[in-house]
């Protein structure tokens, strides 16, 4: 009791936290008090160890991970539970949308999806909005958002279709230059235009959102209502996900003695159905003994669905993993991104990982078929010295064209995301369209998601989400108002993510390849 007192004590004298973040830990601590659920004494030793990991949600989970409400459902029915009768012009639709926003959990306590904005809101803009107007009550909406949800997991989606409100939100990020929301931008050859994917290319360039999804790909895994939300999370609308387990590759691959092959067919599934067990222990604690669909308001109102939920399976370090194990095959040349073998054995890897995974049934997992999807964990502040997900090892990456082709052959494995971060140097200002083309170009070599940054920007892209440098100056000290702030810190201490490899926008003529 003595030691709970002394950390509730450090948290409300903590001068460099705001009110509300103090209380979120608060809360976060009374979990720590709560009872684990039940696991084999194997799954508890390799969760001691770190092997395994459950995301620090909390001993005993009260709330999805992440939830997806159907926003375009609630804005044409109203909302019992609030008393909001449905929105009948735009600015009754964006006070409608913020003060939904204030009610629904996720992991962060803030909303990790604000919607597809502009499909929620298309019914509201008609001729008679003039594009200014447009800007100015989206802008004043943008500012909300921000001041009242200040947490940079708060994501909006936009595409593949072009429209007014798809460009107006492009603009006001580009004048505003804020962390929240997060923006990610649908892309299909077939239905994106080239204009618009180039105006989302600029605001990279003023604010390094949004990130590009490969719309296609997307609607295979999950069709039409999906979003990609918080860090590269992709799931469906109308669900989402009960929790987040992930299993440290380095881990697994330090305890393994033999060959690489032997670690494919012994120890990474032994490990795989640890982490399952985890994974299956949270859902049904979440949903047979706390509940949370019997007791949920967007459940009983329909914007959310046990059935549409699945569970999301995890993994990070598979660089390191892939080292070891070049390490036992007498490879030492070999490391993944800089040769030919471990880049091979690495798909191998992830390859059967995903095979476990989907022969695992997890409960309750009806939105993924009855299983977990598996999900290319980006990292958390607390990693030491493991690369987050399938990421080639900052600093370690190779130029463009090998970054790409070495990443690109997992991406499709991974139906809840996945993502590889691109810097590009000034170079890329003046020739936007060499841009889009990148994007173009890397989704037709089977990439996922494409996120990049210039290495001259004011913003840092940390695992998925976004800082401001000059937010994280002091922060031990002065604190900030956005609470992912926090992480963002610790990551960029231990990790320099502003020393990701640097990329040119060169031309093939000045670099030629040979069968390229």
């Amino acid at each position: 009791m003595q030691e709970f007192q002394d950390r509730v004590a450090s948290i409300i004298r903590a001068n460099h936290l705001a009110y509300d973040q103090k209380l979120r830990q608060l809360a976060s601590l009374a979990l720590e008090a709560m009872p684990y659920p039940e696991l084999s004494q194997e799954c508890n030793e390799a969760f001691d160890k770190g092997i395994i990991c459950d995301m620090y949600e909390g001993n005993t989970p009260y709330t999805a991970r992440y939830i997806l409400p159907d926003y375009e459902k609630a804005v044409s029915e109203g909302i019992e539970y609030l008393e909001l009768e449905p929105p009948q012009n735009l600015p009754d639709a964006l006070a409608f949308l913020q003060i939904m926003y204030a009610n629904v959990p996720s992991v962060t306590t803030y909303p990790v999806y604000l919607g597809d904005l502009d499909k929620v809101l298309a019914p509201f803009v008609d001729d008679s909005i003039s594009d200014d107007d447009l800007d100015t009550m989206l802008r004043r909406f943008w500012i909300g958002i921000d001041r009242m949800q200040p947490d940079a997991f708060a994501h909006t989606d936009l595409g593949p279709h072009d429209s007014r409100i798809t460009r107006s939100i492009l603009r006001v990020e580009r004048t505003l230059r804020q962390a929240v929301p997060n923006i990610t931008l649908k892309v299909d050859p077939d239905i994106t235009p080239d204009s618009l994917v180039q105006e989302a290319v600029l605001t990279v360039f003023e604010t390094a959102k949004p990130h590009f999804v490969n719309h296609p790909m997307m609607v295979g895994d999950h069709g039409e209502r999906y979003a990609s939300v918080s860090c590269y999370n992709s799931l469906k609308i109308g669900g989402g996900s009960h929790t987040l387990v992930r299993l440290n590759l380095k881990e697994a691959a330090l305890r393994h003695e033999g060959s690489a092959e032997l670690f494919l067919e012994s120890t990474l599934p032994h490990y795989v159905e640890l982490t399952a067990e985890l994974l299956e222990a949270r859902i049904r604690s979440l949903v047979e003994d706390q509940r949370f669909f019997e007791s949920s308001w967007l459940a009983a109102e329909g914007f959310i669905s046990l059935e549409q939920f699945s569970a999301m399976f995890g993994i990070f370090g598979l660089a390191e993993c892939v080292n070891i194990l070049m390490q036992h095959e007498g490879k030492t040349s070999e490391r993944y991104g800089h040769g030919e073998f471990a880049d091979a054995f690495s798909v191998r890897v992830v390859e059967r990982v995903a095979e476990l995974v989907a022969s695992r049934p997890q409960p309750y997992c009806e939105g993924g078929g009855g299983y977990a999807y598996l999900h290319s964990q980006s990292g958390i502040d607390l990693d030491d010295k493991v690369t987050a997900g399938t990421r080639i090892p900052v600093g370690e990456e190779p130029e463009l064209l090998d970054h790409i082709l070495t990443c690109a052959p997992h991406h499709h494995l991974f139906a809840s995301g996945v993502s590889d971060i691109f810097h590009f140097d000034e170079t890329a200002r003046r020739n936007p369209r060499a841009i889009v083309d990148v994007i173009r170009g890397a989704f037709e070599s089977g990439m996922r998601d494409f996120t990049f940054n210039l290495d001259s920007n004011e913003f840092i892209r940390i695992t998925g989400y976004l800082v401001r440098k000059c937010d994280i100056v002091d922060i031990d000290e002065i604190g900030s108002r956005h609470t992912s702030d926090f992480l963002a810190a610790g990551t960029e201490r231990g990790y320099h993510l502003t020393e990701r490899a640097t990329k040119r926008v060169g031309s093939h003529e000045r670099d030629p390849r040979p069968g390229h």
